[in-house]
This record gives C-alpha cells, structure tokens and sequence, in this order.
C-alpha cells in the first residue's frame, strides 16, 4: 500500500508537469526548505528582487503570489499537491514572472511534490526536530530534506544549480555531499550578516540567519549590495511571525513557532527586550502544542522552555483535531519545573487565554502569543476546521470589543 501510494504521487507530479507544459524551465526557481524561516527567507528574497525590478512568484504557508496577485494561502499545505504546484509555476510564467520562490516541506518531499520542478537553486537553512512521529524518526525527517537536495542535484534540467547550506546548521555535511558535484555549493551564517552594515527591524539571531540566506541567494543572482540593503532595512516581517500587534503600552506579539527550538529562540529574543525595559517587566507567555495526534514528545519539552523563560504561562488550545485538548495541555504542564507551577493557568479556550493575557499586562510587559501566527484556521475534532485569525482577536481584545467566548 505505501509503494503503492508513492506511486500515485510521483504520477501526479509527473503528469502535471506533463499538463502544464513543464513551465518551471522557463523560470528561475528557487526551493527553501529547514524546519523554520522558511516564509521568512522566500520573503525577504522577494523584497529584495522586487526592489532590484524583478517580478516573482511565491508560495509558502502564508501566501500564494503571482506578480501583482496576491492571496493568502487558505489550502492548509505549504506546500499543495494535485498540479496546484505545476498549475502555479505556469499561470508565473504566463504573467511574466522570472522568479518562482517555492518552500520546500519534508511531507511535501515524501509525496514527491518537488519532483519534475526543474529548480535553479536549493537553501537549507537550519534542521531541528519536527514531524517526528509522521517520519518515523529524526534522520527520516532529516533525510526528506536531503532528498530535496539530491534529486535537485541530479533531476532538474538547469544548466547551473545552486545549493546555499547554512554552516551553522546540524547535520549540514549530510546536504554538502547530496549536491557535491553536482552544482555550485554556497555557504553561509551569521557571520555573513555582521560584516556588513545593516539594519533590520526584525529580532532574534533566528532572523540574522534568515536574512544571511536572502543575501547569499541575492549576491548569486548578481543583485548589488544597495538593493539588498535598502530592500532588508525596510523590510516589516512576516504576517504572524514575530509579528507585534501592539508595542505600548505593553508589547503584544503573535508567533507561528512550534517547536521547541522554534519556541526558545522566541521567548530568548524577547526575555532580552523584556530584561532591557526594567526589572519589572514580565514576558507573559500564551503557549498551546501544535497538532493533536503528532509530535506528542514535543509537549513537555516546551512546558519546559516555557517554565526558565516565561514570569506567567497561560496553557490553552490550539489545534487538538481528535485528542481532547485539556490532555495536551496537562502533557506541556508536566514539563513545567515545580517551582514554577504557580506561574501557570489552564484556560482551554484560546480566546479567553488570550484576553486573560492582555488584560493582566502592565506597562513594560510582553504578551507573546505562540503557535498559530497568520495561520486561517483551528484544526478540532472530526476534520473541521474553524476560521481563526489570531491578530484580529488581539486587535478586538485590545480595543476592549465584546468578543463571543
């Protein structure tokens, strides 16, 4: 049944490319994959190619983008299936895009979603633990990645390939050797950002690597430095990643992370702001786990990270599918130290914690309010899915409008 289904899938993508005339070799396409910043990198790339005039396409967990056209991505995948990649890259190149910014996920990999893409250059950008239970194990996971970079090595028809492997990164040596050979091998860290003189709005050494990815990308491609300067300095952030709603009197801020590294780089970055303002601001922190029925060792891991970085937790729901969410939620508060039990509340309704949040901050605080970001809906029980948009709630609870509870 499993070979069987894999090869349903590598028909599909074989047949849409069949279909749509194989429009990816008439495009610069590029795939960036890693466990997070994937949407931040593919949009600080466009930002910067729009600036140096180019027109670009992009696909990614936030949004779907065609040269002026430009809508929210409401399928629920990253990265979809059945021709909906093949069918993109051609209605690019039919507006006169010359750029495709596509992220690349691990499922995505494992259903072939990136075969027949004749791709032009290949980002990793950082491997971290996720989707363990969907792949078996860490090195499954880790090798769906270096799958993407492999068969772009040895696949796509492009005369001149690019790989960009961040350095910092785990296990990088694993993707250096699936492109050797086989193109051009860049790379890149952090380092590459402060030999230069650049400002950013975003926070979070996270988003230092992001940038030092678009401006490896953004050099390989012949973009001069005042471009990418000016393009990264302006650049605001990404819808639901680090996203401040509100900076005073207290900052209130919403944030995709997901993982537990994902989840410390965040409350890190912001404990330094918080410790910063005075000795006492809190960083008041609203956590659920993402996804009922995976990633379950995940859960009091981030409990954990929550307990040594948060001065108040608020354990809530987010997206339970078919597990009962007062469960999940008891899993996180089991990694909690128990001397910091006391900081903690329980409120399963997401609205309710949040306002609970808001309403219990003072001047100098920083509500931080993680797992959804931009993200349209919650996943419950049965496969429904329930429109959701986290900013708007912020923004009602903050300007004291009745909400429905």
């Amino acid at each position: 049944m499993k070979l069987l289904k894999s090869f349903y899938h590598y028909f599909l993508a074989w047949l849409g490319d069949k279909i749509y005339r194989q429009p990816s070799r008439k495009l610069h396409v590029l795939g960036v994959t890693g466990t997070k910043g994937k949407s931040t990198v593919i949009e600080l790339i466009n930002a910067i190619l729009e600036a140096a005039g180019k027109k670009t396409a992009l696909m990614s967990s936030v949004r779907l983008k065609i040269g002026e056209i430009n809508n929210p991505n409401l399928t629920g995948m990253t990265m979809p299936g059945r021709f909906f990649i093949q069918r993109f890259l051609s209605w690019a190149v039919d507006k006169g895009c010359e750029y495709a910014l596509i992220e690349v996920t691990s499922q995505g990999v494992l259903q072939h979603r990136h075969k027949f893409i004749d791709f032009d250059s290949a980002i990793i950008n950082n491997l971290e633990p996720e989707h363990i239970e969907a792949h078996g194990s860490f090195e499954n996971y880790r090798n769906s990645k270096v799958k993407f970079f492999a068969d772009v090595a040895s696949a796509s028809k492009k005369n001149q390939k690019r790989f960009f492997v961040n350095s910092d990164t785990r296990d990088y040596q694993y993707f250096v050797d699936a492109a050797k050979n086989k193109g051009e091998i860049l790379f890149y860290n952090r380092k590459d950002f402060s030999k230069v003189k650049i400002k950013t709005k975003l926070i979070g050494d996270f988003n230092i690597e992001n940038i030092a990815a678009a401006m490896a990308f953004a050099r390989s491609v012949g973009i001069d430095w005042d471009t990418i300067k000016a393009a990264v300095e302006s650049f605001d952030g990404v819808p639901g990643r680090l996203e401040f709603v509100q900076r005073v009197p207290f900052s209130v801020i919403i944030d995709y992370a997901h993982t537990p590294d994902s989840l410390e780089k965040v409350y890190k970055a912001l404990s330094r702001q918080v410790a910063r303002r005075n000795k006492s601001s809190n960083l008041i922190c609203v956590l659920g786990s993402a996804g009922g029925g995976r990633d379950i060792w995940k859960r009091p891991v981030m409990g954990e990270i929550a307990s040594r970085y948060c001065d108040k937790v608020i354990l809530t729901n987010e997206d339970p599918f078919d597990e009962d969410p007062r469960e999940i939620m008891d899993e996180i508060a089991a990694g909690i130290r128990s001397e910091d039990k006391k900081k903690v509340k329980k409120i399963i309704n997401r609205k309710e914690a949040i306002r609970a949040a808001i309403k219990g901050a003072k001047k100098g605080d920083t509500v931080i309010i993680t797992g959804k970001g931009s993200e349209p809906y919650m996943r419950v029980a049965g496969g429904k899915k329930v429109p959701w948009n986290e900013r708007e709630m912020v923004l009602r609870i903050l300007n004291n409008e009745k909400i429905e509870i």
